[in-house]
Order: C-alpha cells, then structure tokens, then sequence
C-alpha cells in the first residue's frame, strides 16, 4: 500500500470557497436575482479573483419555502481572496444590495472555509 505524505517543505496553497446564499421572497424576485447574476456579477467576482463559480437552486425548505439560490466562487488561494474582499467585495456588495435590498424581503448568507 502506497501513502502520500505532503511535503513540509513546500506546502500548497489553500483554496478558499466562499458561498453567497440569497433567500428570496416570490419566484419573480428569484428570477430577476438569477439573470443579475448571470449577466454580469458572477463575471465581476471572477475578474475580481476567483477562478471559478457555481450558481445553484436549492430545493425548498418548509416550512416557509421560499426561493434559495446559493452561489460559490473557489478563489486560488487565501491572499486572492482577501484581497477580493478588501479590493472589490465592497462595491458588488453595495450593487446588489441597491438592487436586492433587505426592505424588498431578500436576506444574504455569507460563509467561507478552505476547500479540502
């Protein structure tokens, strides 16, 4: 039986995932939210830094079940990403928030961790 051991001596960097969970209040809001995110926001945190991005619906959760669309974005490395949330995460948040406000019954979830 073979085992890897990582070397110690030239550690890899750690990939960073960062999950934006919007719940939404009706299916037209989630349908406007979506095609904002497909037409440019998800480009922007990508020419930002990350070097990937996924858009998911998730399934419903009653009771409430309203409308959840989860995005993830993989940054390379954590210096990537911090700099994307010093540099650039605070105009795209205030954008989206113009556009999705609290007021209209949007809520943001936002989580990051290491991709293991």
């Amino acid at each position: 039986m073979t085992t890897h051991t990582p070397s110690s001596t030239h550690p890899s960097p750690q990939r960073i995932c960062y999950q934006v969970v919007a719940t939404l209040p009706d299916e037209p809001t989630a349908h406007e939210y979506i095609a904002w995110l497909q037409d440019g926001h998800v480009d922007q945190v990508l020419a930002a830094g990350a070097h990937s991005a996924l858009m998911v619906r998730l399934d419903p959760e009653p009771p409430a079940a309203h409308p959840r669309v989860m995005t993830q974005y993989i940054f390379s490395t954590r210096d990537t990403f911090d700099r994307y949330i010093a540099l650039h995460a605070p105009a795209l948040r205030a954008d989206g928030l113009s556009r999705f406000p609290p007021a209209r019954g949007i809520t943001f979830a936002r989580h990051q961790g290491v991709v293991l």
